[in-house]
C-alpha cells in the first residue's frame, strides 16, 4: 500500500470537487489525503513549503491539480511550484509517481497547458508521469469524456460537475495509487 497526496488549489469549489473524486479512487488501492493549497497560506507571495515537505518526502505519488486560468495553473498553486525549488535542489521527490487534473469552462479552455504545466513541474523534481490509460468516451460511464491522455479534465459551467468527468477522475486516482503499489513493490524485491 502506498501514500498518494492530492496537492491542488480551488478557487470556485469546482476542483475540489474533482480532488475529492481522484482521492476516493486512490483510496482504494492505499491512503490517499488531500492537500488544498488555500490563499491564506501564501505569505508575501510565497507557498511555506516548509509545512509540507516532510509529507511531499514520504508520499509514494503526488497528483496535481489546478483550475485552468489563462491557459495554466492558478497563481495560487504556481506560488507552491515556484516554492518546490527547496525540494528540487536534493531531488526530494525522484522517483515518485505524478499525474494531474484540472477544470475549465471553456470546451477548449487551454486545459491542457495546466496538465503539461504539472508534468513539466514533475519532470523537473525527477518523477514519473502517469496519464490516463482511456480512449475517449470509454465504457459504460463514459469516461475521458474529454479526450485527454495527459490527464483528468473536467469541463463546466456549473457548480456540479459531469459524473463522467468525476469518474475519470476516480479512475486516475486508483490508476496512479496502484503504480504506486507495484514500483514500491519492485523496490522492496530489488533491495531484498
Amino acid at each position: 500500500m502506498g501514500t498518494v497526496l492530492i496537492l491542488y488549489f480551488s478557487g470556485s469549489g469546482n476542483t475540489h470537487q474533482l480532488a475529492e473524486a481522484v482521492c476516493q479512487g486512490a483510496a482504494e488501492h492505499g491512503h490517499a489525503e488531500l492537500l488544498r493549497i488555500q490563499p491564506e497560506h501564501i505569505v508575501a507571495g510565497r507557498y511555506p513549503i516548509e509545512n509540507i515537505a516532510a509529507t511531499l518526502r514520504e508520499a509514494d505519488a503526488i497528483i496535481f491539480g489546478s483550475p485552468t486560468y489563462m491557459g495554466g495553473p492558478a497563481a495560487q498553486f504556481k506560488a507552491f511550484a515556484d516554492a518546490s525549488s527547496e525540494l528540487w535542489r536534493d531531488q526530494a521527490l525522484a522517483s515518485k509517481i505524478a499525474a494531474g487534473f484540472t477544470t475549465g469552462s471553456g470546451l477548449n479552455g487551454d486545459q491542457h497547458g495546466t496538465l503539461s504545466y504539472f508534468a513539466m513541474l514533475a519532470s523537473q523534481h525527477g518523477m514519473l508521469w502517469c496519464g490516463l490509460d482511456l480512449p475517449s468516451h470509454h465504457g459504460p460511464q463514459g469516461l475521458n469524456r474529454m479526450g485527454s491522455q495527459w490527464g483528468a479534465i473536467a469541463n463546466t459551467t456549473n457548480p456540479d460537475l459531469h459524473p463522467a468527468d468525476l469518474a475519470t477522475a476516480r479512475h486516475l486516482g486508483r490508476r496512479v495509487a496502484q503504480l504506486a503499489c507495484q514500483f514500491n513493490q519492485l523496490q522492496t524485491e530489488a533491495t531484498a
